[in-house]
């Protein structure tokens, strides 16, 4: 099937499974107060001026067309991106002479000749043929308009809760307004001009790109601008794209030619863009990009912008309605968004971070939708021929963090790209984990691209990483701790079985203790030895044994799960008694490599050892106190202060760590103007590393999703890290393990309202900082009896600081337990303590 017609059919069933929604706001018409907190500018980014760069553009997007727009009133620029358009063509990566290597430095790491073994690695395991391709812009769209000299009144925004941007501005006396928005049902880009006076719309439209393309037009007035990806790294160039521009003019004309399309005397002038491409999947690019954007265009060209408009926010909304927060608001909101940043780390603009929170679904839904390539590096927006490190999908952490807000805040059916591209890599893996290192299963390293390669990328130092498969599997396992989805589970445990295959085929015996481990890898870009002679390639990293220990458990539960591979699941559970113990090092710190290398004044961007803290599941507060007093440690010695993606990490750490004023600080220091020693957010509320990474803008709403709500620890934690400065407020619609919705409200810091909606019954545990009273809740008993609350059974740590420090001041909580029914409602308002 086409990707058009798998669109299509996705759209419908969203539209089926959301009906209840879409039904409600149906009732009222776009641009009525049908919601107060969506119309009183609270869910808006707005300025007073035209973005003078890329990063004060505002994003639209569908998943397939990714639009920037600048708002320049002389000559509007939509910058233009479609999520196939790369270059290259399908290959992969496999090095066919690594083994012998591999295993050389295996025993070179073995021996404990560090130098020698990063020597070997450097020079033996790099990237064969390529290092992924880059994602590519499609070009540019161009609106002039002659005489917009003269203005006042500007204003410039991007409506999050619709969808929509809007451009306004007077000119000689003339009120023009200009809208867009991507629609999600037609797959075009929409644009419509207008003014209060009529016959004023006079304008030339022109498309442009960077890379090789031609423009022509068509016998239906159409503007076509026909290109090819790039040749990258002696990769010829195989995609080819269409970009198909047409207008409807009422009251004028219009005149199209190569040079564009002429605009003249209109009253209103509507603009629909086509894009698309000829990539079937990462092995096939045989489609005809020409037809295919015809056809949208075709389709969508019958259908009036209001009409359009009204079905674009109907699906839209019901993605975006499923959470709602509010954090409180004062007079700080009334400011342009980016004087805000520049205030907000000394203010207590709380309403800012819920914006920021609802921003990050915001790009979520407009990146990746059902039937769309996964959210990359950039989204779906960049404006380079070869964007910051390619824009490709960086494993090591990136691609992961983009859908860490996923299943918290009720966006699922958003991670199945995700699901796709991980299928598609145990397929494209499969031959990586035979040729290189002799395994069954199949592995990847810490990059890969829409060609799905699964080789080492950007040399050994960084690119020798191999343990990508089981983080990315971690993904496979929480959407069914979520959703209950047996079917979904029975479908994507082959590729878990897979992944688990290859590590028992490579796991490596160490000399000293006898455990099993990962050898030879890295603890992501991070090195522990320093200066003259740099060395990451190591033996048994903390995040390794982490990664497959989670791997195998999950491993294991799946197997018990489904009633199937008894025996494959008790193998496992012996090689997972075999893995290194986290250890606790001489600073009472949680060690990050298998010896005590770490140091105090390491402030490194990358926190890999702390996985099993989050998004892992291994560190309790409850079960795990030394070790979770050792991440402690561990995270104060690294710093807050980074890259825009690094402090997003950190802000789950610190939620985690049930510090909410910390996280909040961290929130702070990652929402305020950017620097160029560390992260923070450019004028259009993008994350910087610096340049624009978007994982920093997916993991700063995860981040306040767990500051309000943890599901991972035998029970719902409610309010866990609520920081002081949110005094009082409200969430609704956060997901937790299990199939329970939750509803929470607060005031002084005290809940006030709780309401929990069950999918799936079974015991709902609640965990609290008060007493509360419900006729639903008994005092809680022993573990959890729901199978989705399993806590992981962890070896004794090995502390080698003679336990100091490690005693964590935990507030003081209670236990309480809930019998749910499927489908069953359950309010908790009286008796509130």
């Amino acid at each position: 099937m086409t990707g058009l017609f798998n669109k299509k059919v996705s759209s419908f069933f969203v539209a089926l499974l959301t009906l209840a929604s879409v039904q409600a706001q149906q009732k009222s018409h776009v641009g009525k107060k049908s919601n107060a907190s969506y119309n009183d500018g609270r869910y808006k980014l707005w300025y007073k001026q035209a973005a003078k760069n890329w990063n004060e553009a505002l994003p639209l997007g569908n998943g397939f067309i990714g639009g920037m727009v600048f708002g320049n009133v002389q000559n509007e620029r939509v910058q233009l991106n479609e999520s196939t358009i790369w270059a290259g063509g399908p290959n992969n990566t496999i090095d066919s002479g690594a083994r012998p290597y591999v295993n050389q430095v295996r025993q070179l790491l073995s021996e404990k000749k560090y130098v020698e073994a990063q020597a070997l690695a450097n020079s033996k395991l790099g990237p064969k043929g390529n290092s992924g391709m880059p994602y590519q812009l499609a070009g540019n769209l161009y609106i002039s308009f002659p005489g917009a000299d003269t203005v006042s009144s500007y204003y410039r925004d991007l409506d999050i809760a619709n969808a929509t941007a809007t451009v306004k501005y007077t000119s000689n006396g003339v009120n023009y307004k200009r809208e867009f928005f991507t629609s999600f049902t037609k797959n075009v880009l929409m644009i419509r001009l207008t003014s209060d006076k009529p016959g004023m719309i006079n304008c030339n439209l022109k498309l442009q790109s960077p890379l090789k393309t031609s423009v022509d037009i068509n016998n239906q007035k159409v503007l076509v601008l026909s290109g090819r990806g790039s040749e990258h790294e002696k990769q010829k160039g195989r995609i080819e794209f269409s970009v198909l521009t047409r207008v409807k003019s009422p009251g004028g004309t219009n005149a199209v030619d190569t040079s564009g399309i002429t605009i003249a005397n209109a009253d209103t002038a509507v603009i629909y863009v086509s894009i698309a491409t000829n990539f079937i999947n990462y092995h096939d690019v045989s489609a005809n990009s020409i037809t295919r954007a015809d056809s949208i265009l075709k389709e969508a060209y019958k259908q009036s912008f209001d009409e359009m408009l009204n079905e674009n926010i109907r699906y839209y909304r019901a993605y975006f309605d499923r959470v709602k927060i509010n954090l409180g608001i004062d007079s700080a909101a009334k400011r342009p968004t980016d004087l805000r940043i520049q205030k907000f780390s000394t203010n207590n603009d709380a309403q800012l971070a819920e914006l920021y929170f609802q921003y990050g679904r915001y790009l979520l839904i407009c990146s990746s939708q059902p039937t769309s390539q996964p959210a990359n590096l950039q989204g779906i927006w960049n404006g380079e021929l070869k964007g910051p490190w390619d824009s490709k999908y960086t494993i090591n952490i990136n691609t992961e963090m983009n859908y860490w807000p996923s299943e918290v805040t009720r966006l699922p059916e958003l991670s199945t790209p995700l699901f796709n591209m991980i299928k598609d890599l145990s397929v494209t893996g499969t031959p990586t984990a035979k040729i290189m290192y002799g395994a069954r299963g199949w592995v990847l390293h810490h990059n890969t691209d829409i060609w799905r390669i699964t080789g080492i990328v950007d040399g050994a130092f960084w690119g020798l990483w191999p343990t990508s498969n089981a983080w990315l599997c971690q993904h496979l396992w929480e959407h069914y701790l979520y959703s209950g989805d047996k079917k979904f589970l029975k479908q994507y445990y082959p590729i878990i079985k897979g992944a688990a295959e290859y590590y028992i085929d490579v796991l490596q015996k160490e000399r000293e203790h006898g455990w099993l481990v990962v050898s030879p890898s890295i603890s992501p870009e991070h090195e522990y030895i320093d200066g003259k002679n740099q060395v990451s390639v190591t033996a048994g990293a903390t995040m390794d044994n982490q990664l497959v220990y989670g791997l195998f458990t999950d491993a294991i539960s799946a197997a018990t799960e489904l009633h199937i591979d008894k025996t494959f699941a008790d193998s496992l559970a012996s090689y997972r008694s075999q893995l290194p113990p986290m250890q606790i090092g001489k600073y009472g710190q949680l060690q990050e490599w298998l010896e005590d290398f770490d140091r105090t004044d390491d402030q490194h961007r990358h926190v890999s050892h702390l996985y099993g803290l989050f998004p892992g599941n291994q560190i309790s507060p409850f079960t795990q106190p030394r070790l979770f007093a050792a991440v402690k440690n561990s995270l104060k010695y690294r710093g807050d202060v980074s890259t825009g993606w690094s402090m997003a990490w950190k802000i789950n750490l610190w939620a985690r760590l049930l510090d909410g004023n910390h996280a909040y600080k961290l929130i702070k220091d990652q929402i305020k103007p950017v620097s160029t020693n560390s992260g923070g957010t450019y004028p259009n509320l993008f994350d910087a590393h610096p340049p624009f990474q978007i994982d920093g803008n997916f993991g700063c709403t995860s981040g306040i999703a767990e500051m309000l709500l943890q599901s991972h620890d035998g029970a719902i934690y409610l309010l866990p890290a609520l920081p002081d400065e949110w005094k009082s407020g409200s969430i609704s619609g956060l997901m937790a393990r299990g199939g329970f919705k939750v509803d929470i409200k607060w005031t002084n810091h005290k809940i006030s309202r709780l309401v929990i909606h069950s999918s799936l019954g079974g015991n709902c545990r609640l965990r609290v900082n008060q007493q509360i009273i419900g006729e639903f809740l008994i005092a809680a008993n022993g573990k959890n009896k729901n199978r989705f609350y399993k806590i992981m059974d962890l070896k004794t740590p090995i502390v080698k600081n003679g336990g100091e420090n490690l005693s964590p001041v935990l507030a003081k909580t209670w236990l309480y337990d809930i019998a749910t029914r499927p489908g069953k409602t359950y309010t908790i308002i009286n008796g509130l303590n």
